[in-house]
């Protein structure tokens, strides 16, 4: 056991963050740790790192050899890429301490074995000269196998792009590996591209460290976790297996829950009827105490919580014609350089494209040029019936000064305040985060105002240039679904691999000065199974008659509870129409092979 921590909580002032938290940390162990943005995921890191004091709760560290891999990375001017590098959770960083806590034993005094202090510090000084020397290789060697060039030492953090201030943070822990036995990292994957991050997976697979994760990347915790710990209303819950693993664990334990809950409070309500009624009868006796005092021994159980959803509902309007863009050997210039040539794509409707590639190939440029927003040499033709909406990943179109609310009322009118209110509070934006300026919201709130702001128009192709950034998984998992509902058109830019494979039905692969157009899935491409699956909002039902779904051929009988998603609808339709079913209003998230769909719309 190298860290455990049980039953950890804390609070900043009135707000839990942390109400019962528990997880051991072993050697070999890779560990994802997830939840919703504010759930307390980095505030319980630093915990674990000994950064911050729980409020009650054990915290018991065998070891000191953690590497640490910070969610924001460093950009002061006065910091250099050499300075980042041997900054603290290193081998160096030990000595060093090491020898000041000698230093201020010396000055202090006291009953101290002078001549064991001295030759300690003798050999630290030792190992700190050779290691400096040493040290200065492995930072450039580092730098290199993170694809930076070591010219970049003595630059300052500031003038770094925010890919290359992620790229020097992971050669920091890359510098730190070899003389650590845990590395903690919180969102290691943001800003970097897929080239890097599959770099990066396996890097820690093939490490000797344990590794404990925080992560709102799907794909990268499927690759490399192998259990998973969920941060939810303040309590933890463990999970065996990978992010796919998990999703499906999840939901076997919500319904086993809300099944429990339900058998208990019918219980203890008939219970609780036949104690009253036994008091009204026989007031002159006290069997109704009785009763009461069976009814306090139930065991109880716990309602499950209910999340809030984000519910996105993309309409999209009138049909284009079968072809959308068409491009003929496009070419696209920029600073004297030719970035993008012999670009040949054929973009028709209800077509779901993912553009990828590495950080600098032109991405962003290609769908640039395909908008007009740039000039391109070369034939390009866009439908005239064409109504595009642009989603930009640096939400160019919101105005900092403006709120939520005022930026929504300039495109709808003043009358529709209360349409405007609707459709933030379908993203989770209530109260004062609509009414304070959008320069003050989180990476994540102004990503959901674009996305509002987005809806407002009617288009029916959707050029969306990394949607999923700054977004936790359940808001990825909303949009994913809108997408896949989606009846038009989409071009998107990510390095989101899961959101490739849920939502695209083909990728154009951005790479040395091209774009190649790929038929299926990125998971497809790469030689990995075909799987498409997406989480979806699902409305249960209750089984009012036997019957038999043919589409799948599962059979059931009354009483039963079923949970059937949009992208389902259609198979469950002919039980709908005879009665069979009937709503009860709840409503769960749950995976859909979209592959396996009998609905076309979904697997478009």
């Amino acid at each position: 056991m190298l860290i455990k921590a049980q039953s950890i909580t804390k609070a900043f002032g009135p707000h839990k963050v942390l109400k019962d938290v528990s997880l051991q940390i072993n050697e070999g162990d890779s560990i994802g740790l997830i939840g919703v943005n504010g759930a307390g995921k980095t505030t319980f890191l630093k915990i674990m790192l000994g950064e911050m004091k729980p409020d009650t709760g054990e915290l018991t560290r065998n070891t000191e050899r953690i590497g640490y891999l910070e969610q924001f990375a460093e950009d002061s001017p006065d910091v250099t890429v050499r300075d980042v590098l041997g900054r603290p959770y290193g081998h160096i960083e030990n000595i060093r301490r090491r020898l000041r806590e000698i230093e201020e034993q010396m000055v202090t005094g006291g009953d101290i074995d002078w001549n064991a202090l001295a030759e300690e510090n003798a050999a630290l000084e030792s190992q700190l000269a050779k290691s400096d020397m040493d040290d200065e290789g492995n930072k450039m060697a580092a730098l290199e196998r993170v694809g930076l060039s070591k010219d970049l030492m003595d630059r300052p953090m500031s003038t770094l792009s925010g890919g290359e201030r992620t790229k020097v943070m992971l050669s920091r822990i890359v510098v730190q590996a070899n003389d650590c036995d845990i590395l903690v990292m919180d969102e290691p994957t943001s800003h970097l591209d897929i080239t890097t991050v599959e770099w990066l997976e396996d890097y820690l697979i093939d490490s000797h460290c344990s590794v404990l994760v925080i992560s709102h990347d799907r794909y990268f915790l499927d690759k490399i976790a192998t259990r998973m710990l969920e941060i939810d209303h303040g309590k933890s819950r463990e999970y065996k297996g990978n992010y796919s693993d998990f999703i499906m664990k999840k939901m076997i334990d919500l319904d086993r829950m809300e099944k429990e809950y339900r058998k208990y409070a019918t219980q203890k309500k008939k219970q609780e009827e036949i104690a009253r009624q036994l008091h009204a009868d026989q007031w002159y006796m006290t069997t109704h105490k009785t009763r009461e005092k069976l009814i306090a021994k139930m065991e109880e159980k716990e309602k499950p919580e209910k999340n809030r959803e984000i519910t996105v509902r993309i309409q999209a309007a009138h049909k284009s014609g079968k072809n959308v863009i068409t491009t003929k050997n496009l070419s696209v210039e920029y600073d004297g350089r030719t970035v993008l040539s012999g670009v040949d794509l054929d973009i028709q409707k209800g077509d779901k494209i993912g553009i990828f590639g590495a950080n600098g190939e032109g991405k962003s440029t290609l769908v640039k040029a395909l908008l007009g927003l740039i000039p391109s040499k070369g034939d390009l033709w866009v439908a005239p019936g064409a109504k595009i909406g642009y989603y930009s990943q640096n939400h160019e179109r919101l105005d900092m000064k403006l709120t939520a609310e005022e930026q929504l009322l300039q495109v709808t009118g003043k009358e529709r305040r209360g349409e405007v209110r609707k459709l933030l509070a379908r993203f989770l934006l209530f109260g004062e985060e609509v009414e304070r300026p959008i320069s003050t919201l989180s990476g994540g709130q102004r990503a959901r105002v674009a996305l509002c702001l987005m809806l407002l128009d009617e288009t029916n192709v959707l050029v969306l240039d990394e949607p999923t950034n700054y977004l936790d998984i359940p808001a990825k998992h909303a949009v994913e679904e809108a997408l896949v509902e989606y009846d038009g058109t989409i071009i998107t830019v990510t390095h989101d691999r899961y959101f490739l494979d849920t939502v695209c039905t083909s990728v154009i692969e951005v790479k040395d000065g091209t774009a190649v157009e790929h038929t299926g899935t990125y998971s497809e491409l790469r030689g990995r199974p075909n799987v498409r699956e997406v989480v979806m909002d699902a409305d249960e039902y209750r089984v009012l008659a036997p019957f038999t779904n043919w589409v799948t051929g599962r059979k059931y009988a009354k009483g039963d509870r079923v949970l059937i998603t949009p992208a389902e609808q259609k198979s469950y339709q002919w039980a709908l129409d005879q009665g069979k079913l009937k709503k009860t209003g709840g409503r769960q998230r749950k995976k859909v092979d979209l592959d396996k769909n009998p609905d076309p719309k979904a697997r478009r």
